[in-house]
């Protein structure tokens, strides 16, 4: 691996441990419909692709489940609600997150976030942390078209910092992930603690699979650097 130019960060299950929030504001919505609650341990393997995707998958209590359109569509808005006004009471930055963004930076690289997660909730989240102005473009799950594993976010923000893919890093922890990155031309690193629906990511065969962000400017560092 050469050292990148750009690396861009996925936010839930990379940076951040949003899943006890996700899973209190699931049960919620299960409680509002009458639904039994769901242990955090399955919303854990539901996350990663997007809300819509996390309602369905909580409705049917199933990964693949589909409830039917109407059926999301009317949980939705339950879900949102409860989540905004629960969004960052138990989760928590990763170990070495802020870390690890600081280092990056001071080697000179250029920094973004690119996540599946609704634009109403990604900054508001990062600003409350504290990383919002940590990075140079913040794309959510809604603010293109397309989002993860499409590969149009991360063109998009190789593009607005004028780096090819090919100098280019995502940092994920899910098999969506991965899939962006090869389809987009971008490296591919992966922690092994994240979402990625129960299985090892290393099944995946990202680039590379880090257990702490404070490994990665380390890894980083000694890579060649690009012509």
């Amino acid at each position: 691996m050469r050292r990148p130019k750009l690396i861009l960060f996925d936010l839930d299950g990379t940076l951040l441990d949003s899943a006890p929030d996700l899973a209190h504001c699931v049960n919620v919505m299960l409680g509002h419909f009458g639904h039994p609650p769901c242990p955090e341990e399955a919303v854990r393997t539901w996350v990663g692709n997007g809300t819509a995707r996390l309602v369905g998958r909580a409705l049917t209590g199933s990964l693949n489940g589909d409830p039917g359109a109407a059926a999301v569509a009317e949980a939705l808005p339950v879900f949102m609600a409860a989540y905004a006004e629960h969004t960052l009471v138990d989760s928590v930055l990763y170990p070495g997150a802020r870390e690890c963004l600081a280092a990056l930076a001071d080697a000179g690289h250029a920094l973004g976030c690119v996540t599946n997660k609704a634009a109403r909730f990604t900054e508001p989240v990062l600003r409350q942390l504290g990383l919002l102005n940590a990075f140079g473009l913040v794309l959510s799950g809604d603010s293109l078209p397309e989002m993860k594993p499409h590969p149009a976010p991360l063109l998009h923000a190789a593009a607005h910092f004028g780096v090819p893919p090919a100098d280019s890093l995502l940092v994920g922890d899910s098999v969506t992930d991965v899939q962006a990155a090869r389809a987009a031309g971008f490296g591919i690193i992966c922690m092994s603690y994240g979402y990625n629906h129960g299985r090892d990511i290393r099944e995946a065969k990202p680039d590379a699979v880090l257990d702490s962000l404070a490994a990665l400017p380390v890894l980083l560092a000694a890579a060649p650097l690009n012509d």
